[in-house]
């Protein structure tokens, strides 16, 4: 009966909102007994933290700016877990992505053909690194997990040799050269780092939405999420789908790495060390389990932990709360945020018996 199904649904709903309520409020309690222990008052740091997270426009602006990329490297992961698959090679891609941008930063080009280019080109990066990692999957039978890792480390060291050796700033050597004014995403907000890379974001969100539920490749990435030996019974190829899952997932993530380039003020390209890149992907998986995997969960899961990174200066400027302490509570959070999700990732994988290209 629809009704019956109406209700069911809604329970299932309720009972994920619940695990994410109780996730959230034991990894800031846990968090808070660190900070006590350590001699600082929790309360005060947790207000700190929200107020400047988004207490008036530029501090909103500031947590905006940081949810934009992990909200693209999120979709990497979720359509990799839709597909039955553990894709945590978000990391490389976006490397790959960045280096793709200034790339096309480093040519002589009217101004007008920067944006698009770099668009193109970081997505094409990123999803070529992703297809690696989809190839060893499916004529290898490689993990998923093993394969992203090593690649996620590969891109790692090309795109920081990259840096050093060949697309060095002959200003500032701590730099990549920057996208050019006319290649830039502009700022929405101005004063604040917000650029229109969060525009970007929400439009490949709704994009991987209406693909995964409205599109026949999106059905069939699910069939074989569900049960690829059924998905082939039914006509449909795993290996193509799977294939197609990293794909996008790499266009996903490569598309964060031209935005952290051609969007992300004052510098406008790789830092040592890819230090302005580092850990986003990481970021995506954990906003990515908080969204349920679902590309309209995402959104307001990257919000939250955008929220976190931002409100982490309050918690250093009012409480004083050194670096490493806002680091660790900011870990403690997230690690409790992502076990439901972990949680039901396995039981799903157990119930399924696994993915085995078939």
């Amino acid at each position: 009966m629809p009704g019956s199904r109406f209700w069911i649904v809604l329970k299932e709903e309720l009972g994920r909102l619940a695990e994410i309520l109780i996730a959230v409020l034991v990894g800031f309690v846990i968090a808070g007994i660190l900070m006590w222990l350590g001699g600082y008052d929790p309360i005060a740091a947790y207000i700190a933290m929200f107020e400047f997270s988004f207490s008036d426009p530029y501090y909103l602006a500031t947590t905006l700016s940081f949810a934009a990329p992990i909200m693209l490297t999120a979709i990497t992961f979720a359509v990799g877990v839709r597909a039955g698959l553990f894709n945590i090679g978000a990391e490389g891609q976006l490397y790959m992505g960045a280096l793709g941008a200034v790339i096309v930063a480093s040519w002589a080009l009217p101004g007008p053909l920067y944006l698009p280019l770099a668009i193109i080109v970081g997505s094409l990066m990123g999803a070529v690194w992703g297809l690696a990692a989809g190839l060893l999957k499916v004529y290898r039978e490689v993990n998923e997990v093993v394969s992203t890792i090593m690649l996620n480390w590969i891109a790692f060291w090309v795109v920081e040799y990259a840096r050093v050796y060949i697309y060095p700033n002959p200003i500032d050597a701590s730099k990549t050269i920057s996208m050019p004014p006319a290649g830039r995403l502009p700022i929405l907000i101005k004063g604040t780092e917000l650029s229109a890379s969060l525009i970007v974001s929400l439009v490949f969100v709704g994009i991987a939405f209406y693909l995964l539920w409205y599109m026949v490749l999106g059905y069939e990435i699910r069939a074989t999420g569900l049960n690829p030996s059924a998905a082939r019974y039914g006509g449909i190829n795993p290996k193509k789908a799977m294939l197609w899952a990293f794909i996008i997932g790499g266009i996903a993530s490569g598309l964060a790495g031209v935005c952290e380039i051609a969007g992300r003020p004052p510098s406008y390209a790789i830092t040592t060390g890819l230090s302005n890149l580092m850990g986003l992907g990481f970021d995506g998986i954990t906003v990515s389990l908080l969204g349920a995997n679902h590309p309209f969960g995402i959104i307001p899961a990257a919000i939250f932990i955008g929220a976190l990174y931002s409100g982490a200066r309050g918690m250093q400027i009012v409480t004083g709360v050194p670096l490493e302490m806002v680091k660790a509570v900011q870990g403690i959070i997230i690690i409790a945020l992502a076990v439901p999700g972990i949680i039901r990732l396995i039981r799903s994988k157990i119930r399924r018996g696994g993915v085995k290209v078939v």
